[in-house]
């Protein structure tokens, strides 16, 4: 049950950071930034170091990796078992008895072929 609700949550976060990111206005946008107008920003661009889409993307991608640590411990956590808790279910069957020489069939040679049954020779 809570695996599906951290899934749940997963997907939600990962639709909202795509949302988001598509939302933002990159830093070279301008009409002019193809001619080199935009190279002229700061590191952190001309409006500071970061804005509430930025932040929010921010937070959301934190929450992300958390639950993606969250689905990858609650997936691993059900398929621990000791290696001799139970022994492997093999079917044991009885071993092959062959049988006596004897009553082994034994091959018979193929009649003869009749002209019948013989090709013919192709005629020249």
């Amino acid at each position: 049950m809570g695996h599906q609700i951290v899934l749940g949550i997963h997907v939600f976060l990962a639709l909202g950071i795509v949302a988001l990111v598509l939302l933002q206005r990159g830093k070279g946008a301008d009409a002019g930034a193809g001619f080199g107008a935009g190279a002229s920003g700061t590191v952190f661009g001309a409006r500071g170091s970061a804005s509430a889409f930025s932040r929010a993307t921010a937070v959301l991608a934190a929450l992300f990796f958390i639950t993606s640590l969250t689905l990858a411990y609650l997936s691993g956590r059900g398929t621990t078992q000791k290696v001799d808790s139970q022994p492997p279910l093999i079917p044991q069957s009885a071993p092959a008895e062959t049988p006596p020489a004897d009553s082994v069939p034994v091959p018979q040679e193929a009649p003869p072929a009749t002209s019948e049954q013989a090709p013919e020779a192709p005629k020249q």
